[in-house]
């Protein structure tokens, strides 16, 4: 089994990109001295530097890399070594003009960004593995090295190309995965709109149509492109394992539903041998503490449950959105901790000096502009701090509540054209479910629809148009030996090949929710309806509603107006020793909160009446202890309750009963016993 731990890291990992390219020589002895002064551990590495190792076809310069590894190990600092085959050199392209990718339309782009890659180019892949080869013979035993980090945030800016080289492998992709053209007739349904290929020659890319072409066709290209560029990176690291043993491969995730669409992480967290994930704050209005804990879950869930690693987040600002705030003081230890607390193995940045020219050269780094005078720098050498005194959770596990369902081929399946309202967003509902989760102060593991869920008490499915038979199955079974399931609308409607479930919607969770829905009746934009419940309460919702009829579930709520006004809204259906909850509309934040309060109470799930909102309690435990983390992201002091006493280890002071997390502030808890 190849190791999953950054070789000879000792510690947590702190750090981030450096990229001494960028700087005179003279600078680099500056750059290791303020390392050790802000207690960096590992620092990723040229990761965009083909052009520099390989300045022409054959010819090769690693003697600045050479310099710049031994520098770092002389100073004590590991080294992730990045692959820089996001960005091949300007002479690659020249070469071979056809390795730029072709947009839907016919547009091919031109040199001179990143990651603007044909991923089924052969010219490509064979300059790809050169490359790695010649770094894998000269670092792989270099005693610096750590990790191997394969191109960088595959699946972003572009995920797929539509060239006539990739017609061809599309081609092959459907011959292994359909074996005949009638079968790919048949999974497509092509006798719609007489679309039938007589050969699979015939088939091309999804390209520019008049209208709507085929939603089959289209939901496969996207399976094809993410496996596509999966081919490469195990290619890389089939090279990286042989030539360089003992060493861990992996590339960085971008897991955030807020940051990559194309990618299905469920499948990439198989071929990587630690999980690694890049995570930048969306300033869209969000509660972006939020959204940080979702993705750090969600990254968590595609490890397995396994600690991962942090490898880039921001010390301040970026400078990629429209607009682009500073971190308040505290925040960036706030948000690195967070991490921590949901599975990370340490905090890395994007990037250890902030550049002077290039297009992120206002994206903020752990040495500013401003040196060390800065803020940033006084908070980078505390948080560096404070990571030292957490050295002793590695290899713990975060200790999940409750699991959401999520699945990136549903999410790409339902946002193909022509579906009944362009206002249902499967990311916002599993963004709203979290936050509710969240605010009810529970910690969220994410699954696969088909995976065993029966070490959840509650298991969440906020969105998932695509639903396998499997995967119904597998819910049915969670139910009936006593799990609690609450389903949010527009789920469980077609199967892998966007083809309708055989007989009333919700296909494959009818059996399981105890009714069929009758017509989907979404809603104008700025409708909304009420819904009434226990007591008369009376509920806000809007986008969706549905003609729902019960067959076994019972009527919890009912719309009070709009077009299904009579008809149930939310239901609950007993299923053998356990619960199925339908929530047919999409109900504001109060009323999901209720319907929630309802469903964790037939789980037997805790409340958490004792916290306030927007204080994260997260317990990561290990053989060896446990350890509470009480992250206050609020301008109060609060008073968190302890079950158990022990020590904090940020102060170092003994904590029990309720303790006091001064606003802003984390504290980490080494429980007794």
């Amino acid at each position: 089994m190849p190791e999953t731990a950054p070789k000879g890291l000792a510690r947590l990992a702190f750090g981030g990109d450096y990229n001494p390219e960028q700087w005179p020589e003279s600078v680099w002895q500056e750059d290791v001295r303020l390392m050790r002064e802000a207690g960096v551990s590992m620092v990723s590495v040229g990761i965009f530097s083909w052009a520099l190792l390989e300045p022409a076809p054959g010819t090769y310069d690693f003697g600045w890399l050479d310099r710049v590894l031994d520098l770092l190990h002389e100073n004590g600092i590991r080294v992730d070594l990045g692959t820089p085959t996001v960005v091949p050199p300007v002479w690659f392209f020249r070469a071979h003009p056809e390795a730029l990718p072709v947009t839907a339309d016919g547009s091919r782009y031109e040199f001179g960004s990143r990651g603007a890659i044909c991923h089924s180019n052969a010219d490509y892949r064979a300059a790809a593995a050169n490359i790695t080869t010649k770094l894998a013979e000269r670092y792989g035993d270099h005693p610096a090295l750590a990790l191997w980090h394969v191109h960088n945030e595959y699946g972003v800016p572009v995920s797929a190309c539509y060239c006539d080289s990739c017609a061809a492998h599309f081609r092959r992709w459907l011959a292994t995965r359909y074996d005949t053209v009638d079968a790919v007739n048949e999974a497509w349904g092509t006798a719609f709109w007489g679309q039938r290929y007589g050969g699979l020659d015939e088939i091309n890319p999804p390209r520019l149509t008049p209208t709507v072409g085929n939603p089959a066709q289209a939901l496969d290209y996207k399976r094809f492109a993410d496996a596509t560029i999966r081919e490469n990176f195990r290619a890389e690291r089939d090279i990286l394992h042989r030539r360089s043993p003992g060493v861990p491969v992996t590339t960085n995730f971008m897991t955030a539903l807020s940051q990559c669409d194309s990618i299905d992480y469920w499948a990439w967290g198989r071929e990587v041998d630690l999980v690694t994930n890049d995570h930048y704050l969306i300033t869209d209005g969000r509660r972006t503490h939020v959204n940080l804990a979702m993705a750090a879950d969600l990254t968590r869930s595609v490890a397995g449950g396994a600690p991962w690693l942090l490898l880039e987040h921001s010390t301040s600002g970026v400078n990629w959105q429209p607009r682009n705030p500073a971190k308040t003081p505290g925040q960036m230890a706030r948000n690195s901790l967070a991490h921590v607390a949901r599975g990370s193995e340490g905090a890395m940045f994007f990037q250890w000096r902030q550049s002077r020219r290039g297009a992120e050269k206002f994206h903020s780094a752990m040495l500013p502009h401003g040196g060390t005078g800065t803020r940033v720098w006084r908070e980078v050498v505390e948080l560096g701090a404070s990571l030292a005194e957490l050295d002793e959770i590695r290899s713990t596990r975060t200790v999940a509540d409750v699991a959401v369902l999520w699945d990136w081929h549903s999410w790409w399946a339902q946002n193909l054209e022509w579906r009944p309202s362009e206002d249902h967003d499967a990311r916002e509902r599993a963004d709203a479910f979290y936050e509710a989760l969240y605010d009810r102060h529970l910690t969220v593991d994410f699954a696969h629809p088909e995976a065993d869920l029966s070490a959840y008490p509650l298991v969440v499915v906020p969105a998932l148009y695509l639903m396998t038979e499997a995967a119904g199955r597998n819910l049915t079974r969670y139910v009936e030996n006593g799990g609690t399931l609450l389903v949010s609308y527009f789920s469980g409607i077609v199967d892998e090949h966007d083809a309708v479930h055989e007989g009333a919607c919700p296909g494959v969770l009818r059996d399981v929710l105890g009714l069929t829905v009758e017509e989907f009746a979404p809603l104008l934009k700025g409708d909304t309806v009420e819904v009434t419940g226990p007591g008369g309460t009376g509920l806000a919702a809007d986008v969706w509603t549905e003609f729902l009829v019960p067959r076994g579930a019972e009527t919890v709520w009912t719309y009070a107006d709009g077009p299904a006004a009579g008809h149930p809204a939310v239901t609950r259906h007993r299923l053998g020793e356990g619960t199925a909850w339908y929530v047919s509309t999409r109900l504001a934040a109060d009323g999901l909160d209720a319907v929630l309060a309802r469903a964790a109470e037939d789980a037997q799930v805790p409340a958490r009446p004792d916290l306030p909102r927007d204080v994260e309690v997260v317990r990561r435990t290990g053989e060896h202890g446990s350890y509470l983390f009480a992250i206050n992201h609020t301008g109060t002091d609060v008073k968190v309750p302890l079950d158990t006493p022990g020590t904090e280890l940020l102060t170092g002071e003994s904590a029990a009963g309720r303790f006091e997390v001064p606003a802003g502030a984390v504290r980490v808890v080494r429980l007794d016993g």
